[in-house]
């Protein structure tokens, strides 16, 4: 990175931090910081949801995915336009005209304390893990291609926006994201044109995407049936997974998990909510296509540019250091005689070439797919646009951890700090105490992130593979409270404790696709609380 590159990276940092704090001001109580006083019209609820949505993962991570496995990710996305209509007439009213503060207020009013706060629980767990990994993921990536300390990178990544959203709350946090998707938007966009103007003269964008095409990476539609006719449970992305497994993730997601249900509390009225909610689904399938997309361009583009042969730089630098790095060099001779076309050659010398890095490095993954996107863009792009990039980074961490934080805080000051703690604090004390535990939880995402150790697999999937593993219980308890009224609080409680219990045992064998997950777990909470409460003793079940 060059001056120029740091320039503009801390001028859109500050910018950001000074606008938050800018439109900090809000009233002193439990409405303002958590509800910004329900003053948001339906686009920046919108803006909110999608910013909440898109961490710094679907930006760094969707385009290796799509580089390495095609466009069939963007089927994970199939489900979230019915969800949005489903959440839009069930949810909303309800939250609504309860006036709650967290989403989990209204199992109190259904069932009991338990079954609020034991929900409430499962969301900040999952919600705080997955929040360390979103803090996490970025400044690993960061750090190892920059050559940053990791350490003092996942601070400075998580810090930073501690300051405005302990200082504003969900009205710092709504309004920085409308200024974080902007410029993030503007910089995908400059590097998704970059990529094909750095192309041979005669090749065009349409061009581009024949040879991805031809190389089966515009795989937008996939059935998940083998050839014998068989169907691949395991197939992570295909339109069924996608249209089942991605709806009830949405509706856990979107409908239950309170980063989200906050973000449209927020509106001015149900109408408003309804608006931003049914907008999302509109335009978020289109903007993971064109994110994906992006993935796609850069393949092509290497069909021109020899690709390096391992995207982590870092990894490589560490490896040519043991007893393998003569292989590697070896490998790097051989490479560079081969004609730039030559992908059956490629292939086979990059996967030796990671075999010999893994052998190297045994306790490390050596996935580099979370590499490919930046690695790009610090070799080709020009300077300043770099820096752009690289803030875009952050941005996209800050928008979704911030919500996430405000969440987190909401959940612990209303669900356990009011309701366990002290009920009769004054509008003054409820929120310097909601500010103490949004700074709370911002540390404990930052020690997340420092314990985070090697993630695996795709960033993007991670985050989704914990979410999943929580969801479809949440979503259970609340269909369950929505639809099957004869259930109530004792047999719903142990039946959400035993089929949490048995999603982790199924995560564990690993013997389906994670999306699966969802609608496993939301189907076990139905049919074990149905079963407890015709099978337990009535004065059990009926309290």
């Amino acid at each position: 990175m060059g001056y120029t590159d740091w320039i503009v990276l801390a001028g859109t940092l500050v910018l950001i931090i000074s606008y938050g704090i800018y439109k900090s001001h809000t009233t002193h109580n439990l409405e303002g910081y958590f509800l910004s006083n329900h003053d948001m019209p339906w686009y920046l609820v919108l803006l909110s949801i999608m910013g909440t949505q898109a961490s710094a993962i679907t930006f760094v991570s969707a385009p290796g995915q799509a580089f390495t496995d095609g466009m069939r990710f963007v089927q994970y996305y199939f489900g979230l336009p019915l969800a949005m209509i489903v959440i839009s007439i069930v949810f909303v009213p309800v939250f609504r005209r309860m006036k709650v503060y967290t989403a989990y207020e209204f199992l109190e009013e259904r069932f009991d304390g338990k079954a609020r706060t034991f929900t409430s629980f499962l969301f900040q767990i999952s919600r705080g893990l997955s929040t360390g990994i979103s803090i996490y993921a970025p400044s690993l990536i960061l750090s190892s291609l920059l050559g940053w300390n990791i350490y003092y990178t996942n601070v400075i990544m998580g810090g930073l926006l501690i300051i405005y959203t302990v200082s504003g709350g969900a009205r710092a946090v709504a309004h920085t994201q409308k200024l974080q998707l902007i410029i993030i938007f503007a910089g995908m966009f400059l590097a998704g044109y970059l990529v094909v103007k750095l192309m041979p003269e005669n090749i065009h964008f349409k061009d581009a995407l024949k040879i991805g095409g031809e190389n089966g990476k515009m795989n937008v539609i996939t059935s998940g049936f083998k050839e014998d006719g068989s169907f691949d449970w395991e197939d992570k992305y295909n339109i069924w997974s996608g249209l089942i497994g991605g709806l009830f993730l949405a509706l856990s997601y979107f409908g239950t998990d309170h980063s989200q249900v906050g973000r449209y509390l927020t509106a001015k009225s149900a109408k408003e909510s309804k608006l931003g909610l049914l907008m999302n689904g509109v335009v978020k399938v289109p903007m993971q296509f064109m994110i994906l997309l992006l993935g796609v361009l850069v393949f092509s583009f290497y069909k021109f540019q020899k690709a390096p042969l391992h995207f982590n730089e870092a990894q490589i630098i560490e490896a040519k250091a043991t007893q393998f790095g003569a292989g590697m060099e070896k490998i790097e001779a051989e490479y560079a005689l081969l004609p730039a076309g030559d992908a059956d050659g490629h292939s086979k010398l990059r996967k030796e070439y990671t075999a010999l890095i893994k052998q190297a490095l045994p306790n490390q993954d050596v996935n580099d797919t979370n590499y490919i996107f930046l690695r790009f863009v610090l070799d080709y792009l020009p300077e300043g646009l770099i820096g752009l990039l690289i803030a875009i980074i952050f941005l996209a961490s800050w928008g979704s951890v911030a919500a996430a934080l405000n969440s987190l805080a909401a959940c612990t000051m209303v669900d356990i700090h009011k309701r366990y703690l002290n009920k009769d604090l004054t509008p003054e004390k409820d929120y310097r105490y909601s500010k103490l535990y949004t700074l709370l939880w911002g540390v404990f995402c930052i020690f997340v992130a420092q314990f985070a150790g090697n993630i695996g697999n795709s960033l993007i999937e991670t985050v989704n593979i914990l979410g999943s593993i929580f969801y479809g219980v949440i979503l259970g308890i609340f269909l369950i409270a929505f639809w099957v009224r004869y259930v109530r609080a004792n047999a719903l409680f142990y039946g959400a404790l035993i089929s949490q219990l048995l999603v982790f045992l199924v995560y564990k064998m690993d013997i389906i696709s994670f999306l699966w997950l969802n609608v496993i777990g939301c189907v076990l909470v139905i049919c074990t609380g149905v079963l407890l409460q015709r099978l337990l003793p009535a004065g059990i079940t009926n309290r």
